[in-house]
């Protein structure tokens, strides 16, 4: 098969040609695009007795050359479509605009200094700033827009130490997961000589005495194998400050068992290292200790199997606090002494409520809860022996972020954002009880135009599901709305109200924007995500279809209107709601999808998501993963809708031979006349650290694109409902 392959590749240098362009921007000429001539491999896979052909497979490699000739001819394609569309100018603007707003994040404390970043609107990257007091303007710390002429070498995060006077810094290149961590100095902003490679889905954790942190890294991979190679063997090491790379001490590994992941944390007065470990995306896990007071000290495991989630929140002497869903899918709130960790001597400090206990934090003697009730934040404080103090009163339906800091503080902050409010940063005062703006943003628009209502519809199987509607005020329901639906369903996250400037740039264009809590997702706790997963994973799909079929029979849109995207596992939704129900919508926006259910574990950290999805090795799941991986479920001579698939051509997350392969199939099969185009970004990767320059030409193709296949004509005034069922 092998020999095949290559030279068919060899054949395939002459194959992918220029795509002729429309002439102009009328819908009528859409059905004459000719797409890049993708030629197929004979290559088949024995899948427990089932031959699955693969002609695309030669698309698994970005760069051999007739993959680059093909990518360089669709960008093309791409370009041509959406450059000749007359409104994109118009469009472009109205973001650029919206982008350029101050914005701020919230303050992190350490030794008496604040640490926080700040855009002053249009910068590529946001820059680092630090300040003695809140009054104070903060002084440059880090400006990643120096680092790269693009924009494109971006901050990953950072961790100050505890006196604050260094800070431990990740970087990196292109949107690559992979980051390189630094060390700076805070008064002088001078680097030292720390430079850590391959380190991967880890922060720093730092010692108390400031001598050093701790990180997670993985085996170098092997040259020009970075970007593809799978990636298991995650360790944890310690690094003092000054040492070369090769002097770090191993902490914690297991060789048995390569597919198991770190996070690790250094409780607040610096006695213990707590390790969450974990066997992919699932947050169930192991929970390690290590005393660091004794330098022989090994690991106690102190949760020792993988069958619930537990997150560390802090430690009295050997009292720790975890958040759990142990015995409480919506989680709670249990002390575990490290002298009597069996379950039996646990002592409940916040029991599970009907609302989702996402996140706690110990800080200025109290537990603050960030709870989740229908998929926006409550945030409830306590005392430390659970009693139940006060609940902070948020401005509307939105999402809070933040409430970090240590249990002497007597303050701590935090961000709150909604659909139509950029995130504006609170100071919370303990001795007062009261909250306070420290930085809230201007927006070129009137957010009172605009307005929000939650509505709960019923999916095929009679499961009632939420989504947020977002329009204008006095939307007129006649069934002519452009309308995106977002979603992602899945790993259990949730999707809560968030700002983006996307979305606020197609409700000012008249457009209406929704969010759906699919199953899958982790609105509603262990139960919601268990109902979206492995064998369940179809749900997720008809979820986001009863919620077009919603959308429609109440007349926000009707199918020529409707636009579905999601992005990475969402990317994979539209996909697989794009091929199971063509008729339903105008078009699908995929970003850097998973559409090849079959081998999405063969590259980079993919293997971690087989919690989710399960494994096309296994039998069982094959046919799971077969009935609806977006890539084989194509049918040629269908009419699919518009189709915008974007991507990056180093995506080292999601490979970006997935968004390849099913641009290729799916534009063979196209039977009707709506496009089928792919956007291949370059210095990108699966989206972290994108510069502003590449978001505001990311969402001006992607609003120009739908303003066109979906006949965008604005919309007039009237009213909308308030949520029904």
């Amino acid at each position: 098969m092998k020999k095949r392959w290559a030279a068919a590749i060899a054949v395939l240098l002459f194959a992918a040609c220029a795509a002729r362009v429309p002439p102009s921007a009328s819908r009528e000429n859409m059905n004459r695009l000719q797409y890049p001539v993708a030629g197929k491999v004979d290559v088949v896979d024995d899948y427990h007795g089932e031959k699955i052909a693969d002609p695309y497979r030669w698309l698994e490699d970005p760069d051999n050359p007739a993959a680059r000739e093909w990518i360089e001819a669709e960008n093309r394609l791409t370009r041509g479509f959406i450059d000749a569309v007359a409104e994109r100018p118009k469009i472009r603007e109205s973001i650029e605009s919206l982008w350029n707003y101050e914005r701020f994040s919230a303050p992190v404390r350490r030794g008496g200094r604040y640490f926080f970043q700040h855009n002053t609107g249009l910068q590529n990257q946001s820059v680092l700033k630090w300040k003695e007091t809140l009054s104070a303007s903060g002084a440059v710390l880090l400006d990643p827009n120096t680092l790269s002429a693009d924009g494109t070498v971006a901050l990953t995060g950072f961790a100050p130490s505890p006196d604050g006077k260094l800070l431990a810094y990740g970087i990196a290149s292109g949107g690559s997961d992979w980051n390189e961590w630094r060390v700076r100095e805070v008064d002088t902003g001078r680097d030292l000589g720390d430079r850590l490679r391959w380190v991967k889905f880890s922060g720093a954790a730092w010692k108390r005495d400031g001598s050093g942190f701790f990180y997670g890294r993985y085996p170098e991979p092997p040259q020009g194998k970075e970007l593809l190679q799978v990636n298991t063997g995650q360790q944890i090491w310690f690094h003092r400050t000054g040492d070369p790379q090769e002097k770090d001490q191993l902490v914690y590994e297991r060789k048995d068992h390569p597919d198991w992941m770190y996070g690790h944390v250094v409780s607040e007065d610096g006695r213990f290292l707590v390790l969450h470990i974990v066997k992919g995306t699932d947050d169930r896990c192991m929970v390690a200790v290590i005393d660091l007071t004794r330098p022989d000290a090994r690991p106690i495991e102190l949760i020792s199997s993988f069958d619930h989630e537990f997150s560390f929140i802090g430690a009295q002497g050997r009292m720790m606090w975890f958040r759990t869903n142990h015995n409480a899918p919506r989680y709670r709130v249990v002390g575990i002494d490290l002298d009597k960790p069996d379950p039996a001597s646990w002592k409940e400090i916040i029991p599970q409520t009907g609302d989702i206990i996402s996140d706690v934090n110990f800080v200025g003697g109290r537990f603050a809860v960030n709870a989740m009730h229908n998929a926006h934040s409550r945030v409830i404080l306590y005392a430390p022996d659970g009693q139940r103090l006060k609940e902070l009163e948020l401005p509307g339906i939105g999402t809070a972020m933040g409430f970090g800091g240590e249990s002497d503080h007597t303050e701590t902050f935090y961000s709150f954002t909604t659909f139509t409010r950029p995130a504006t940063i609170y100071r919370y005062d303990f001795t007062s009880d009261r909250s306070e703006i420290l930085m809230e943003p201007e927006t070129p628009f009137d957010p009172a135009e605009f307005e929000t209502v939650q509505i709960f519809f019923k999916s095929r199987d009679g499961e009632r599901v939420p989504m947020f509607v977002t329009y204008r005020k006095g939307l007129k329901l006649d069934g002519l709305n452009p309308t995106y639906m977002y979603g992602y369903g899945g790993f259990s996250v949730s999707l809560t109200p968030w700002y983006s400037v996307k979305a606020m740039a197609w409700m000012r264009m008249g457009g209406v924007y929704v969010v759906v809590n699919l199953r899958g997702g982790g609105e509603f706790g262990k139960e919601w995500h268990d109902a979206g997963r492995l064998h369940n994973k179809q749900n997720v799909f008809n979820d986001f279809i009863a919620a077009a079929e919603w959308l429609i029979g109440y007349r926000f849109t009707r199918p020529g209107k409707l636009a579905i995207a999601g992005g990475s596992n969402g990317g994979l939704l539209v996909g697989a709601c794009v091929t199971q129900r063509p008729d339903l919508f105008g078009a699908g926006v995929a970003a850097v999808g998973v559409m090849d259910m079959l081998r999405y574990d063969r590259f980079t950290i993919g293997w971690a998501w087989r919690d989710d999805y399960g494994s096309s090795s296994d039998p069982a799941y094959f046919r799971t993963l077969r009935a609806y991986s977006p890539y084989h479920n194509i049918r040629k001579g269908t009419a699919y809708p518009a189709m915008l698939i974007t991507t990056a051509d180093h995506d080292d997350r999601v490979a970006p031979s997935h968004s390849f392969k099913f641009a290729a199939a799916m534009q063979e099969a196209q039977a009707g006349d709506a496009p089928v185009l792919i956007r291949i970004e370059t210095r990108a990767g699966h989206g972290a650290g994108k510069p502003t320059n590449k978001l505001i030409e990311e969402g001006a193709d992607e609003l120009a694109f739908l303003h066109r296949v979906l006949d965008f004509p604005g919309t007039e005034a009237a009213r909308a409902p308030s949520g029904k069922e």
